[in-house]
């Protein structure tokens, strides 16, 4: 971690948390995760065909992720060397770049949006705004389940939309980010369990869950001292408790922790059958013991706290700063 690295990554921190993903730029160019996604699409279009063997996709899906992630390191290489000819004017620019890569301000908006449709609209309203953020079923969801579910995307996101990147940009630079950003983008195209995508996905999948590794336990940290600062010291121990505890009991090896951490911190129960596309994804709650029924006052306060762990963040990026200056 060189100190030119985390000045930057701490301007792109503070660039996201002010700007966020401003529409009247995305409505005119795409995005770059728009452009991944595209990338992805072909090679799963040209190399996923059912006609192959289950074998041969498995292969062709692993080629594919690392055809992508060379990729993505080579435009991530050249993007910092094109900006280091600019000196100064350049980390500016690659902060800009960097921060593009970061959920905080945008995340925040998106479960925020969840609170003010239950408040203003009813049901109807809390339904469209999750329905932009979650993948099950909202037309099955009640008002504490729409709750439950903003939550849940806000503590996830929290580790694959703030922590992972500003780690792998952290480590690796602008190469390392990209190709997190890659792997994280792929992982949610072609990484799920479906019969289309169990051989394809496997290696993306795979390679996801090692790049989060990390990243997913920090973030129980970071969740545990925003709840700690956001709303006492009986909600930072529950965070740290029940995230220790129940991370295990999610279907994913690295969402447990985040879930987990947030479900403790809030005191309500998280995660449980869910419905995607129709079927039911039976799961055991997280902090079972806690409040069943989730309410609006909730998201706010996991809002607060997701703030408060992103400050962490910062702080975390500072300190590393001080010690690479010394």
């Amino acid at each position: 971690m060189s100190a030119p690295i985390l000045l930057t990554l701490l301007l792109a921190l503070i660039i996201d948390r002010i700007v966020g993903d401003p529409d009247f730029v995305w409505r005119r160019f795409p995005h770059p995760v728009a452009i991944f996604g595209k990338a992805i699409a072909v090679l799963d279009t040209r190399f996923n065909r059912r006609t192959l063997p289950a074998a041969r996709r498995k292969r062709n899906g692993a080629i594919a992720i690392i055809v992508l992630l060379v990729a993505s390191l080579a435009a991530g290489a050249f993007t910092h060397a094109l900006f280091a000819l600019l000196g100064p004017l350049g980390l500016l620019f690659e902060a800009v770049v960097a921060a593009i890569f970061l959920a905080q301000k945008s995340l925040a908006d998106h479960v925020r949006a969840v609170a003010v449709g239950l408040r203003e609209q009813g049901l109807a309203g809390g339904r469209l705004a999750v329905s932009m953020i979650v993948g099950r079923d909202p037309a099955t969801l009640d008002a504490p389940a729409v709750c439950r579910a903003a939550i849940e995307s806000l503590a996830e996101n929290f580790s694959d939309g703030v922590v992972a990147p500003a780690f792998w940009y952290a480590l690796l630079g602008l190469p390392g980010l990209l190709a997190y950003k890659m792997l994280n983008t792929a992982d949610s195209m072609i990484g799920h369990k479906s019969e289309k995508y169990l051989d394809f996905g496997w290696a993306s999948a795979r390679l996801d869950d090692l790049a989060n590794w990390l990243p997913a336990r920090l973030s129980l940290l970071l969740i545990a001292g925003g709840a700690l600062w956001a709303s006492g010291q009986m909600a930072g121990r529950n965070a740290l408790r029940v995230g220790l505890r129940d991370h295990g009991l999610h279907r994913s090896p690295n969402s447990g922790w985040p879930e987990a951490a947030m479900a403790g911190a809030l005191d309500i129960r998280l995660a449980g059958p869910r419905i995607y596309a129709g079927e039911i994804v039976r799961e055991p709650m997280l902090n079972g013991a806690g409040r069943a029924v989730a309410n609006v006052a909730d998201v706010e306060s996991g809002i607060a706290a997701f703030h408060a762990s992103c400050a962490g963040v910062f702080m975390l990026a500072f300190v590393a700063l001080c010690f690479a200056l010394i």
